[in-house]
């Protein structure tokens, strides 16, 4: 029996939902619609009834349920033990995208290093295709990047870091708590343009506009970006992690746009199945949260 169509079965079940467990497992749901195929013509029975969008157990499914329950937990626990700490490398390789090496790795490496002194840290900082390639081949031992569907993977969510308009001292935004995206018509734009999804949803608000925005900049740099409207060259929007001091010292100041609320930069934390289970579960204990 396959541990994989167990798993699915489980998800499913708590999430109630073939998509949703599709999404946390990191694979296509015609992946897990196949998983759970799979498991019914082993057991020879259907698992859950379907009533429009609403996932039920059968009572075949009912019956199963704690028995696949108890096989995953056991499976989960001695892959756990397998990596335990008798088992620990010398090095530990992490990989991770740019914005997680500026602003979150000093922090993760040095926990860390004061929960394993006697390992040695290598941080590779790479764009996150690059990083699943080093993975793949072994390189590196895990990586925090943006969302990847890989069923070799083991994938976590890590952290959500909102992206927000960010002015700087003395700017006449600077006075509102809200304002709405038309109002930066007039405005000098700078625009960090990393390639990845969250900020193609920005693209899609600024099409959304009778007058696009005057993007002057265009810079593939957060530092540059954060740097260009600390000299007042113009104003951007810019993951809160990468502000943190400066709107701490009151250099620069959040302005919260109606039309961009909800949308953020999603790092997460992946490695080979299996593989560096308690690395990854030291890694997601502590989260994003400076000490």
């Amino acid at each position: 029996m396959n541990i994989e169509n167990i798993e699915a079965f489980v998800y499913i079940n708590h999430y109630g939902s073939f998509n949703k467990a599709a999404d946390i497992l990191y694979i296509s749901q015609p992946t897990v619609t196949a998983r759970i195929q799979s498991l019914e013509r082993e057991l020879d029975c259907r698992l859950f009834d379907r009533l429009g969008k609403q996932i039920n157990l059968t009572d075949k499914g009912k019956q199963f349920l704690p028995y696949a329950q108890q096989i995953l937990q056991v499976y989960q626990t001695g892959k756990h033990q397998i990596q335990s700490k008798g088992n620990l490398p010398n090095e530990l390789r992490i990989g991770s995208t740019v914005s997680v090496s500026n602003y979150l790795m000093p922090h993760l490496l040095i926990h860390l290093q004061r929960k394993y002194p006697n390992i040695n840290f290598k941080l590779t900082t790479a764009s996150t295709d690059l990083l699943i390639d080093k993975l793949k081949s072994k390189e590196i031992d895990l990586a925090f990047i943006r969302k990847v569907v890989n069923p070799a993977f083991q994938a976590f969510p890590f952290c959500e870091d909102p992206i927000s308009l960010y002015v700087y001292e003395g700017h006449p935004l600077a006075q509102m708590d809200i304002a709405s995206i038309h109002e930066l018509r007039n405005e000098t734009l700078v625009f960090f343009e990393c390639g990845s999804l969250d900020w193609m949803r920005l693209h899609r608000v600024f099409e959304s506009m009778d007058q696009q925005p005057n993007i002057v900049y265009q810079v593939d740099n957060l530092e540059t970006a954060k740097k260009l409207v600390l000299r007042k060259a113009g104003i951007c929007f810019l993951p809160t992690l990468s502000v943190k001091e400066e709107v701490e010292a009151g250099r620069l100041i959040r302005v919260d746009i109606a039309e961009t609320a909800g949308i953020s930069l999603r790092t997460n934390l992946i490695s080979l199945n299996g593989e560096n289970a308690e690395f990854m579960e030291s890694l997601l204990e502590i989260g994003a949260n400076p000490a």
